[in-house]
């Protein structure tokens, strides 16, 4: 079986960085969603995720880098990595050709499971009800990669992952949501150990480029293609806005690089965050066909009407 690290591309001391990019870039690639009825796909995509979830965690990944989980983050024997105590002065008294007594057998036990609540190891407890030791730990937590559209990032949405074991799991977009941030669902990780309680699903969220909308913070630009009527004489025309279509008025003689603003248009307020606007930049269009009468009219007219919109471009 390769390793992680191959599984994703990486070398063993990639930094956590070209880890995340390395594993966006094959989930993008290999996202079953992205590849209906693609088996291969399917089977790359479970491999690239259960990589990332053993790499991406500082603890397991240097769990794995000393051998003590395999590539499934399945624990490795256990004298391989209790080596250390056992050939220490303090397993000594273990060894072959010393007798193990009760007692030192209850010793090393409650070594192996110090960490009780309130104890060094954290996370875990271990008092039963009728005063057994019981072990409990919360559950690992799971990441995961979705792509979305740009309106949905912007306007909120309901989204579902197939998981690599072939299960699914229902997400809740909150409008506003930036590219790259992570989601945390609490409780939807893997099974606490004992009573443990569960871990959580990180899914880290990739907004795709729109064909015409751009977002700069909570605004929301869009280039807008006019005609030379329109802007010479004003017009009212149709604006693309993400909530919807919107009325704009064009002024008469307004010059292409001008910005038209629709106030409340943009990102919708979330939280403490104010709507966003949209704005409008025009972009004069002449059209496909020529126009023999306007080139006719622009012969005569241009002479007469001389203008350098260069003038001011003087580099010495």
């Amino acid at each position: 079986m390769p390793s992680p690290y191959e599984v994703l591309g990486v070398k063993p001391d990639a930094s956590a960085d070209e880890i995340r990019k390395a594993y966006r870039t094959l989930a993008k690639q290999h996202h079953p969603d992205l590849n209906p009825g693609n088996e291969a796909a399917e089977q790359r995509f479970k491999e690239v995720s259960a990589a990332n979830e053993l790499l991406s965690d500082p603890d397991k990944r240097a769990r794995f880098d000393r051998g003590e989980i395999d590539e499934t983050g399945a624990e490795r024997p256990q004298q391989h990595y209790y080596r250390g105590f056992a050939e220490g002065a303090e397993g000594a008294r273990y060894r072959p050709q010393d007798a193990a007594h009760a007692e030192d057998l209850e010793d090393l036990f409650a070594n192996f499971f110090h960490g009780a609540r309130g104890g060094p190891g954290g996370g875990a407890g271990y008092a039963a009800a009728d005063g057994a030791s019981a072990f409990r730990a919360r559950g690992m937590d799971h990441s995961y990669s979705l792509t979305i559209s740009f309106l949905e990032a912007v306007n909120g949405a309901k989204q579902r992952i197939t998981l690599p074991d072939g299960a699914s799991l229902d997400v809740t977009i909150p409008s506003g949501l930036q590219d790259g941030q992570i989601l945390r669902l609490r409780g939807k990780g893997g099974a606490g150990l004992g009573d443990g309680p569960p871990g959580d699903a990180l899914v880290e969220v990739h907004v795709a480029p729109h064909p015409f909308f751009r977002r700069v913070g909570n605004d929301i630009h869009v280039e807008l293609p006019v005609t030379l009527a329109e802007v010479v004489l004003g017009a009212k025309v149709t604006v693309p806005t993400v909530s919807g279509p919107v009325a704009m008025t064009v002024p008469p003689h307004a010059d292409t690089d001008k910005k038209l603003r629709l106030r409340g248009r943009g990102v919708p307020a979330h939280g403490r965050d104010a709507a966003g606007d949209a704005l409008v930049a025009l972009k004069l269009v002449i059209g496909p066909d020529q126009d023999p009468e306007l080139e006719a009219f622009l012969k005569g007219w241009a002479p007469k009407h001389p203008y350098d919109p260069r003038a001011a471009m003087v580099t010495s």
